[in-house]
């Protein structure tokens, strides 16, 4: 999608109509309201995305029609997140998945070939999909043994946003899968990540011999 897009298409009247209602004070909600009287348009949603903006792209997603997101669309959307800062890609990506990638059984299908992608958002999707899959209370995949191989074999080496997803992926497998837990336990251990890391009150360490004893207790006093 070319960088000079937004300035070369004079936006419609609606889409005006709606950049007018999103502001630096718009919350999420406000905006599945304004999508939920949208509902379904693909042009503008495409031309909230020109606008290259966070907010107006987080719309786009909601009103998007998913039986238009071919491979080559998706991956055009990805390069286009890839110039948001860290938070907001992570932000878009995560909205992009829970909104339309797992509305589709062919979007589904392509998130999971996402495992080697060379673009670390869509490898982040492919691992936070597989997390997703266990942390909803569904049958978990009968992929286990591979995933949890897997992340022993990269996570180290992996990208941030990635070995954040390959993480959690292990700690929902370790919650759920109890003669794969200490196996959980261990990787946590022996990568030591987010050991240190400080969470509000409340909130669940990623730490995975943390996460796991907590999230596990949690479930045995419901």
């Amino acid at each position: 999608m070319n960088e000079n897009r937004s300035t070369e298409i004079k936006r419609s009247l609606k889409a005006e109509s709606i950049l007018s209602q999103i502001n630096s004070k718009t919350k999420l909600g406000d905006l599945r309201k304004i999508a939920k009287d949208i509902k379904k348009d693909h042009a503008l949603a495409m031309e909230l995305w020109l606008t290259e903006k966070f907010l107006p792209r987080l719309l786009a997603i909601l009103i998007m029609d998913k039986k238009l997101l071919s491979p080559d669309v998706l991956n055009e959307l990805d390069k286009d997140i890839q110039t948001h800062t860290f938070n907001e890609r992570i932000n878009l990506m995560d909205w992009l998945m829970a909104n339309q990638l797992t509305k589709d059984k062919k979007l589904i299908g392509l998130m999971e070939s996402w495992e080697n992608s060379p673009s670390p958002l869509q490898r982040r999707t492919f691992w936070y999909y597989q997390a997703r899959l266990r942390w909803t209370g569904q049958t978990p995949p009968d992929n286990t043994a591979y995933i949890l191989s897997a992340i022993e074999a990269n996570i180290a080496q992996e990208e941030p946003e990635v070995q954040w997803a390959m993480n959690f992926t292990a700690g929902w497998i370790g919650v759920y899968d109890v003669k794969n837990r200490a196996r959980c336990i261990e990787l946590g251990e022996k990568t030591g990540l987010y050991k240190d890391e400080i969470v509000a009150k409340g909130c669940t360490p990623s730490y995975l011999p943390e996460f796991i004893t907590i999230e596990v207790k949690k479930r045995h006093s419901q």
